[in-house]
């Protein structure tokens, strides 16, 4: 039997599923290439064998922003790149959420990259599942070049039956004791279409965020770290991206090989200030092109605001 959740993904035209920048053809090839050697999931099951392989770290922080005074504190829980999939076990995920609803989070802040090699209905169901389980006040979700790459109307669905607010440059204030809080959801940089005109995606950006100009504070999530040059020396506090995995692949000293994104090789990982802003780039929880990862271990993270 199907459902009503899994019936509900048919014919379904999500609000952000527009025209976005494909593979090109050597990466489609190797993706179909990829899901026909990896059926079954072995990959995952494979490195699940090796010790160790299935914890994810939780990255503690604290951000003092001059909130008024009797404000409660803010708890902001991010987890990025799941990448539901053959090469991310059941075990990882399990562990990620479980530390995101250990934290007791008043937002859950969730940074794209849901699935990897499609997002197949069992897929979904799944990240329904897994986002449904972590009880927040909120919930907000931008998406990541593998969800455009895959099917994003499915993961829409799969995201806002589990209580999730999708935001593709555009922003929301919080209710009370937190309506000084403003948050903006950022498009995913590398899969806008318009790759060459950085204006346009900029004046998108703008308009998000004037939406929460008058917060006293201003928090941003985007995909990836490409995306703090949209918001640099626009008044944001804290940006919040993943997209890097560390390298994914890296040398000791956590020192990545390579990482797929301009500003992620400055900031490939961790916690940074940028010119008053507060950067934090999550390795995030799944693999995708290999299951495995040296010296970038995955990981969630927690943000107090006070």
């Amino acid at each position: 039997m199907r459902g009503p959740f899994l019936s509900s993904l048919d014919g379904y035209a999500g609000c952000v599923s527009r025209q976005r920048r494909p593979y090109d053809v050597g990466h489609r090839r190797l993706e179909k290439a990829l899901a026909a050697l990896y059926v079954g999931g072995w990959p995952a099951k494979l490195w699940r064998l090796f010790p160790g392989s299935t914890q994810v770290r939780l990255e503690q922080h604290e951000l003092a922003l001059g909130r008024e005074a009797g404000r409660p504190s803010l708890r902001l829980a991010f987890g990025s790149d799941f990448h539901l999939g053959p090469t991310t076990h059941r075990a990882t995920l399990e562990r990620a959420f479980h530390l995101l609803r250990e934290a007791r989070p008043d937002v859950l802040l969730l940074g794209g990259d849901y699935v990897f090699l499609g997002a197949t209905q069992s897929r979904v169901k799944e990240l329904n599942d897994l986002v449904h389980s972590v009880r927040a006040d909120l919930k907000i979700a931008v998406l990541g070049n593998h969800d455009f790459w895959a099917r994003p109307a499915r993961l829409e669905v799969a995201l806002s039956a589990a209580g999730t607010v999708i935001l593709v440059n555009e922003a929301l204030r919080l209710p009370p004791p937190h309506d000084d809080v403003g948050i903006a959801g950022l498009d995913d940089p590398f899969t806008s279409l318009d790759q060459g005109d950085f204006e346009s995606r900029q004046h998108a950006v703008d308009e998000a965020l004037e939406k929460i100009s008058d917060a006293q504070v201003r928090i941003a999530v985007c995909h990836s770290p490409d995306g703090l040059l949209w918001v640099r020396g626009r008044g944001i506090h804290l940006l919040l991206c993943g997209h890097t995995h560390g390298g994914h692949i890296a040398l000791p000293g956590h020192r990545p090989i390579f990482v797929p994104s301009p500003m992620g090789k400055v900031y490939p990982w961790g916690r940074h200030e940028v010119d008053g802003t507060t950067l934090f780039v999550s390795r995030g929880v799944g693999g995708s092109l290999v299951p495995f990862r040296t010296w970038a271990p995955p990981d969630v993270a927690v943000f107090d605001v006070r």
